[in-house]
């Protein structure tokens, strides 16, 4: 039995555990299984991966950034991002190992807003400025798409307030992703304090939540004639994305 897993605190409303029990039902991949690592801190990772063999395993909320030191060998993008998600475990022994970090969410976003853009989206704004964050204007970077960061609190020169947001520049960047977690499920009312009244036909919006299908954001985006994309798509590129590093 091969082992993978996802570590984070909490996993109770976590993506990849339903998505890898649900690929593990079809034929020829009933010799894996998926667990799930409910670590508030990372003390007992070692533990963990050695009482279980891990073969690889996802990493989320809130280990991202946090689990840096305990790799040996990164992904380019990872690297440059600061921020790990899926990691392969390569086994030296029965309790030696080393670990290789990647961040798959370049993948899965790189891949499900490609298919989207249209020639005039040319300019970005993106809500927030985490690790997610981070992911997407890593993604942007590669495609030559300029972009802005909006904060609540802004603190670098390519970071601007939501008061800042005026009619003129929503019409520039008509590509906009929402990266913080405001309109997830169960705070499903909450949304960006962008003024969406800008927003036009023209305009591409794309949100990194997934739960609700369709959240406020994405709401206010239809009611103003965008083209709307949740986050479903990308979390199932980049869980195949981490199936293929651990398989490779």
């Amino acid at each position: 039995m091969k082992t993978y897993g996802i570590i984070g605190f909490p996993l109770t409303h976590s993506f990849s555990p339903r998505y890898f029990a649900h690929k593990f039902q079809q034929p020829g991949l009933d010799d894996y299984q998926y667990i799930t690592g409910e670590l508030e801190d990372l003390k007992k990772l070692d533990d963990w991966i050695v009482a279980h063999q891990i073969q690889g395993f996802n990493v989320t909320i809130p280990h991202k950034q946090a689990i840096l030191p305990n790799i040996n060998y990164f992904q380019p993008a990872a690297l440059l991002i600061k921020a790990v998600n899926c990691v392969k475990v390569w086994w030296k022994s029965k309790t030696h190992y080393e670990l290789i970090g990647f961040n798959t969410d370049v993948i899965g976003f790189r891949q499900s807003l490609e298919p989207l853009l249209k020639p005039h989206h040319t300019q970005a704004l993106i809500l927030g400025t985490g690790g997610a964050a981070a992911a997407v204007a890593y993604v942007l970077r590669k495609l030559r798409i300029p972009f802005l960061y909006v904060s609540r609190y802004p603190s670098r020169l390519s970071e601007i307030a939501y008061s800042d947001v005026t009619k003129e520049l929503v019409s520039l960047h008509t590509l906009i992703i929402n990266t913080t977690p405001l309109g997830m499920f169960p705070q499903v009312n909450d949304a960006p304090p962008f003024p969406y009244s800008f927003v036009t036909s023209q305009h591409l919006l794309y949100d990194l939540i997934y739960n609700p299908e369709e959240t406020l954001f994405l709401k206010q985006g239809v009611a103003h004639g965008a083209m709307v994309k949740n986050g479903y798509e990308m979390l199932c590129l980049q869980a195949e994305a981490s199936w293929k590093i651990w398989n490779a």
